[in-house]
């Protein structure tokens, strides 16, 4: 006789109902981010400096069926960008993308250098993230923070000393969110991405010397898309990672497996 049980039931990976904010939301990785996150249900609200662009990736996630609002704003003016979040939230799922990079040898960095790539990179996603939880636990919700790292927060590179001492900061600062902000159901946790064509890479990514010599340290063998991380994304923002925090989720084509 054959025993009946129960079998184990998959956490959804469906978003609907929540409210998602994306920043550095125009292009590249954010865009892709918001539009992984309104197809999977959610409600986005899509944050940059540039109106134009956010504006027509709203209308286009609108026009596919989606949910998405525009928050013209600089995340490193924090009064304004929390006072903003407020406003429009609570977000249960924070999609803490807006970054740069400036490549360059160590006898070359300059000061603005530094405070341009740390202020964006570490200090406004820091307090963007603050307002979000403070957000989140006056509400009494729970959620999702998704730091976008890199996998230059795992390893170092030639050119890299800023940018690699900002994402190690990000992974530093995602897991002592994640001890702060366990109690009160928030998981923090960090996306880590490789190489991956956008905008932001498409210079230095002209060069055939560098291609190959990244394509060298991919076990897959190729460059990053945009739709590589976006599974990523939906699995880190919904309840099929209920259990996942303090994490880095590196989609790095085995990079840091070497």
């Amino acid at each position: 006789m054959t025993e009946n049980i129960q079998l184990p039931k998959l956490p959804s990976f469906r978003l609907d109902g929540r409210h998602a904010l994306v920043t550095g939301a125009g292009r590249g990785i954010g865009r892709a981010a918001a539009a992984a996150l309104a197809d999977a249900g959610a409600e986005v609200t899509l944050m940059a400096r540039s109106s134009n662009e956010i504006e027509t990736v709203a209308n286009a996630i609108c026009e596919a069926g989606g949910k998405a609002h525009t928050l013209a704003l600089d995340v490193t003016n924090t009064s304004l960008v929390s006072s903003k979040i407020r406003e429009h939230g609570p977000f249960q799922i924070l999609f803490n993308n807006a970054g740069t990079n400036r490549p360059q040898l160590l006898k070359e960095l300059t000061e603005e250098d530094y405070d341009a790539v740390t202020n964006l990179n570490v200090r406004a996603a820091i307090f963007v993230a603050k307002a979000v939880a403070s957000g989140l636990i006056e509400a009494g919700l729970t959620g999702s923070i998704i730091n976008v790292s890199s996998q230059m927060g795992h390893v170092g590179g030639p050119k890299r000393t800023v940018y690699c001492a900002t994402k190690f900061a990000v992974e530093g600062a995602t897991k002592a969110l994640a001890w702060e902000l366990g109690e009160y159901g928030i998981r923090v946790n960090t996306l880590c991405p490789t190489f991956i064509k956008t905008p932001m890479t498409e210079d230095f990514l002209k060069d055939k010397e560098f291609v190959d010599s990244i394509l060298s340290k991919i076990a897959l063998g190729r460059l990053g898309r945009v739709e590589d991380i976006m599974g990523a994304v939906v699995y880190l923002a919904s309840d099929a990672s209920s259990l996942v925090t303090g994490s880095a989720l590196l989609v790095d084509g085995g990079w840091t497996a070497a």
